[in-house]
């Protein structure tokens, strides 16, 4: 059993929590992610580390309650503990391999939308912490639904707010903000990192693809049971047949199939849609059996 020790709601629907978890707060790294599972019999729900402190023994998550496992994690409360806490799983973020020397050469940039600001975080502050500034987007779609402004504007070079009504900060979308700071404002950028909703990610990479920045997306928001074992989360990357839970998340964003993408996960919510993925993908459907239900 892993405690939470605290918790914090930061939209209507949206909420934070420190889970008390030594061995995964030890080994996680930027980019990577957890299973939650709320009990025994309860289903696994991928969520990508928001922070991490190794000295505490705490892991940070996010969660936007969306599904009943989701809805009924939002239910629990400080002092309460989750059945299972698993990971740190996928591969983490290729920044983390580069020197600090070739880092510090780059102007970097991350694009976060809605809760894509979590995963964001942490890339961001691990960053931070050998002393390389990056720039930060973060944007919703209005000022309501904006999450975790302080906490990066307390480790990105300059922070840059964009909400689509136009409510706080830039009016528009976080492409439009995006153009207009390198067209506008004069920024350039060597390299993208742009995590949030798979439409946003589609877009943001044509334009980062427009101004020849080379970009990476992370796949989370695609993933169901971290494995690798229901083929939810298949994507195609250029010409490879990848899983964005073991292969990733975070892949080339300039050589995803973003629509087949999305057509899968609006399929994979059926078991019809199932079924067909399964007939259609044959052996390149998924690592193993298929019989996950996501998080409904």
């Amino acid at each position: 059993m892993y405690k939470i020790v605290s918790k914090k709601m930061l939209t209507d629907n949206i909420f934070l929590m420190e889970i008390e978890a030594p061995r995964v707060a030890k080994s996680a790294l930027p980019g990577q992610f957890v299973i939650v599972k709320n009990s025994e019999h309860g289903e696994r729900i991928p969520l990508t580390v928001a922070d991490y402190d190794r000295d505490k023994g705490m892991v940070t998550i996010v969660v936007q309650a969306v599904g009943k496992s989701t809805l009924e994690l939002m239910e629990y409360n400080e002092g309460d503990c989750v059945c299972d806490f698993v990971g740190p799983l996928g591969r983490p973020s290729d920044l983390v391999d580069e020197s600090v020397d070739e880092l510090k050469k780059k102007n970097i940039i991350f694009v976060a939308g809605g809760v894509g600001a979590a995963p964001v975080y942490p890339q961001v502050k691990w960053l931070h912490e050998k002393g390389v500034l990056a720039d930060v987007i973060v944007g919703s779609r209005t000022k309501d639904l904006l999450i975790m402004e302080e906490e990066m504007k307390s480790v990105a070079g300059n922070l840059y707010i964009s909400t689509d009504d136009g409510s706080y900060g830039f009016n528009g979308r976080v492409t439009d903000c995006l153009k207009d700071l390198v067209e506008n404002k004069g920024k350039k950028y060597d390299h993208a990192v742009v995590i949030g909703p798979m439409i946003m990610m589609k877009f943001t990479a044509a334009v980062t693809k427009e101004l020849n920045i080379p970009t990476v997306v992370s796949l989370n928001p695609i993933m169901v049971d971290g494995t690798g074992m229901c083929g939810a989360c298949r994507v195609t990357v250029g010409d490879e047949v990848k899983f964005a839970c073991v292969d990733g998340p975070e892949f080339d964003g300039h050589l995803i199939n973003y629509d087949e993408a999305m057509r899968r996960q609006a399929m994979y919510k059926t078991e019809e849609g199932r079924a067909k993925l399964k007939f259609e993908e044959g052996d390149t459907h998924s690592h193993g059996g298929c019989g996950c239900g996501g998080d409904k």
